[in-house]
């Protein structure tokens, strides 16, 4: 009952307060609704905000993925990390700031921009959009060189406060009330550091602060720690073009196990090679060892389809990578490489080298000798099949069979070399039945001869495994040539005077061609590289040689005067200007060409003037290397009288084509060989230092060849000739030798010149006088010109007609 009675109570109690609760809800509403209106405005303007930001971020991270991907691949930056905002912001910066003041944005906005940025930075703010763009640039692509916050604002207004204070010193301190000239010089910052530093330390001290400032600016903001200062300047001292220092001269051209044979200096290219077993060989080589072994008592195996070589290939570079620049102002520019033509393109391997294999091996079954052709190497001219002894096999037996071996392969001139230089192998050259053409344009574009600079560099050919021989003509330094007629040694010269045509200036090599016969060398008439005209009478030859003696001596006297043991020495010093002339002396000093003498043929001169030529050139072998004067002996009689004892120890590099007898080929050579060549430009040559000759297949150049390269170098240039060449030397006719013998001088010379017959037993029957007193009377008679030079036990030639004989008299009574 009582729990009943008290609920209407509670009910009624609470009946009035809900009503004043929805009295004071009502009255809050109504008091509310003002908020809430405001309330959502601020929604709108928070709701654009972020739209204007997230577009602005969107625009931002584009940029920087933009600005990372250039010149390298995209840069990916943690989320983090990246200040796309700050970065798009400092480009707006930067346009806004170029709009105003490099394209001068016109209006209200334009004009403010150009007062206000003025007024801060002053003329500088034509800059101010470069180092907007820069901080951006790394802002966007990498946010950590900017280092941490703050670095990069601090840094800036330092370097702005240094480099404003400087420009407002040098403008005079503009003050703010000239704000004009205020705005055209440091602007306010510039007033700030220049005035306080200007007053407190006058402006001779505040001008190197404010330069000390700008630096520690751009220290940091460039983050660069002031202990590594000193090496980044050191490296980018480096990397700046430094001015050619002048090079120490070093003197001396020998060097240890020198060789006149020319090598290559490049290292072999992949693309010019092929992989044989797993191992890179050069083409050049590839049949050496491509060709299967056959061993004796087997059929011969199937070798692969042959592979050619390919020649090198034409270009217009010059053959040599440096010339020399003529003296003066003459502009000398050597013939283009297409001046020489492409020869044969080589074969490493043919059928009938294949076949010859097994003939090889054939021979071998024969006679049961334990061999096999192991491989072979495809010349010009010749091939070289490597043959390989199995164990107790004597080399001897192999040697006696190249008869058989002839007989085998149907070819007279077969060749066996024992054993191959550098391999443990025995070496059978057989004739090719398909001959190459080695061009000389082939041998001087290889990479061996392009690789030298020296001018003395010639192209001899290809030897036996198919590379190009190249030698130094100044490391021979004399050379031998002989062959029989049709051998090639024509052919050779012609291709050594066209070499250095092609690749020496007239200043580095000059020529003295000796040509007896009159048409061998007519050619090269009128080339600038010639001392004096092509000599054709021998007597003049004998006299050119005298002239090389003393052209010689010369060559000595001036290096001993400044010291010098080569001439190469003399003129490296000549040319940094290392030696100069003594004072008062009016000589100026040139660097001395290389001299290249080159007789055709020897033996003409030797028949005119046997002990004068013998003389001359004995003089100039023994003593004319390190003058730069070199001999260049050719004759197709290499006999006993003609290459003399004395010539041949003096002359050490020897080139031999085909000779008509061993004994020829021994004289040559000192061994036999050279009488089992097959001629047409297949040679031995001998260099000085080898032990074995290199068999080459001579280079060829054709006439017309030599005509193009010779108009080329005669168009260019002309010859200037050397006028004390010709000069006859000083004439040993002194009137002292004749004494009281007078009478006798002149009756010896009225018979003499009456019998045409200059024979000492003759003066001593018909004037009744001794041995020795007729030896002095023709001694007497050769000085005056009237008999040549003796020729052994032949009487003297007769140099003065009989018409002439009153003139000689009177000549003989005045002296």
């Amino acid at each position: 009952m009582a729990t009943r009675a008290s609920s209407p109570t509670r009910s009624r109690s609470n009946a009035p307060r809900s009503s004043s609760s929805r009295g004071r809800s009502s009255s809050n509403s109504s008091k509310r609704a003002p908020a809430n209106s405001g309330g959502g405005f601020t929604a709108v303007l928070a709701a654009l905000g972020r739209g204007i930001a997230a577009v602005w971020m969107a625009l931002a991270h584009a940029t920087g993925r933009l600005v990372r991907s250039l010149g390298s691949p995209d840069r990916q930056l943690d989320p983090e990390k990246r200040r796309d905002g700050t970065g798009l912001a400092l480009l707006v910066l930067g346009a806004l700031v170029a709009a105003a003041f490099w394209f001068m944005l016109p209006g209200a906005v334009g004009d403010a921009l150009r007062v206000g940025i003025a007024t801060i930075v002053g003329s500088a703010a034509v800059a101010v959009p470069l180092a907007c763009w820069a901080l951006a640039w790394r802002t966007l692509r990498d946010p950590e060189a900017n280092g941490p916050a703050g670095r990069q604002p601090v840094g800036w207004l330092t370097l702005a406060l240094g480099v404003l204070g400087l420009i407002s010193i040098a403008r005079g301190l503009p003050t703010p009330s000239q704000a004009e000239q205020m705005q055209a010089a440091g602007g306010i910052l510039g007033f700030i550091s220049s005035s306080f530093l200007a007053d407190l330390l006058t402006r001779w001290v505040a001008v190197p602060v404010l330069v000390l400032i700008s630096l520690f600016g751009l220290l940091v903001i460039t983050g660069i720690p002031l202990r590594e200062f000193p090496q980044r300047f050191a490296a980018l001292r480096a990397r700046l073009p430094q001015r050619p220092e002048r090079p120490e001269l070093t003197y001396g051209v020998d060097e240890a196990y020198d060789s006149p044979l020319v090598e290559d200096r490049l290292q072999l290219d992949p693309s010019d090679a092929d992989v044989v077993d797993g191992e890179v060989v050069p083409e050049e080589r590839i049949a050496a060892v491509a060709a299967p072994p056959v061993t004796a008592g087997k059929a011969p195996v199937t070798v692969d389809p042959p592979k050619d070589l390919q020649p090198p290939e034409h270009s217009n570079e010059p053959l040599r990578a440096e010339q020399l620049v003529l003296t003066g102002d003459v502009q000398y520019v050597l013939p283009e490489s297409t001046s020489l033509k492409a020869g044969t393109a080589p074969k490493a391997r043919t059928e009938a080298s294949d076949a010859i294999v097994g003939r090889l091996a054939e021979v071998f079954s024969q006679f049961d000798i334990d061999a096999q052709v192991t491989g072979y190497t495809r010349g010009p001219t010749v091939t070289r099949y490597e043959v390989e002894l199995g164990q107790g096999v004597k080399v001897e037996k192999v040697t006696a069979l190249g008869r058989n071996i002839a007989y085998a392969v149907a070819s007279a001139d077969v060749r066996i070399l024992s054993p191959i230089p550098g391999k443990s192998a025995i070496g059978v050259e057989i004739p090719n039945t398909d001959k190459e053409i080695v061009s000389l344009g082939d041998v001087l574009r290889s990479n061996r001869a392009r690789n030298d600079h020296h001018p003395m560099t010639v192209g001899l050919g290809k030897d036996v495994e198919g590379g190009y021989v190249v030698a130094n003509m100044a490391k021979m330094p004399h050379l031998l040539v002989a062959g029989a007629t049709g051998s090639g040694k024509s052919s050779f010269v012609n291709s050594m005077i066209t070499s250095l045509l092609m690749r020496a200036t007239p200043d580095e090599v000059r020529l003295l061609l000796v040509d007896p016969k009159r048409v061998e060398l007519t050619n090269y008439e009128g080339i600038p590289h010639l001392v004096t005209p092509i000599i054709t009478n021998p007597k003049k030859a004998a006299e050119a040689l005298q002239w090389v003696c003393r052209e010689m001596d010369a060559r000595y006297d001036d290096l001993a005067a400044f010291g010098f043991r080569h001439i190469d020495d003399f003129n490296k010093a000549v040319r940094s200007g290392a030696v100069t002339v003594p004072p008062g002396s009016e000589r100026v000093l040139a660097p001395y060409p290389y001299l290249l003498v080159i007789v055709d043929e020897l033996a003409d001169l030797m028949m005119v003037a046997p002990r004068d030529v013998e003389d001359s050139i004995v003089r100039i072998t023994q003593l004319a290397r390190a003058a730069g004067i070199h001999l260049v002996l050719a004759t197709q009689r290499p006999s006993t009288d003609v290459v003399t004892g004395l010539i041949k120890a003096n002359v050490p590099s020897r080139l031999a084509f085909a000779t008509s007898s061993m004994t020829d080929s021994r004289v040559i050579l000192d061994q036999p060989g050279a009488e089992k060549l097959v001629g047409q430009g297949d040679g031995l040559f001998l260099p000085m230092g080898a032990s074995k000759p290199v068999r080459v297949q001579g280079a060829w150049v054709t006439e017309a060849e030599i005509r193009e390269v010779v108009k080329h170098v005669t168009e260019q240039l002309a010859p200037q000739y050397r006028e004390d060449v010709a000069a006859p030397a000083e004439s040993t006719k002194v009137a002292e030798d004749i004494g009281d013998d007078l009478e006798l001088v002149l009756e010896a010379a009225q018979l003499v010149v009456n019998l045409q017959l200059g024979s000492t037993s003759m003066l001593q029957r018909k004037l009744r006088v001794g041995f020795a007193k007729a030896g002095r009377l023709m001694d007497i008679l050769e000085t005056r010109g009237i008999v040549g030079p003796s020729e052994g036990s032949k009487p003297r030639e007769v140099l003065v007609k009989p018409d002439d004989l009153d003139a000689v008299l009177s000549n003989l009574a005045e002296a």
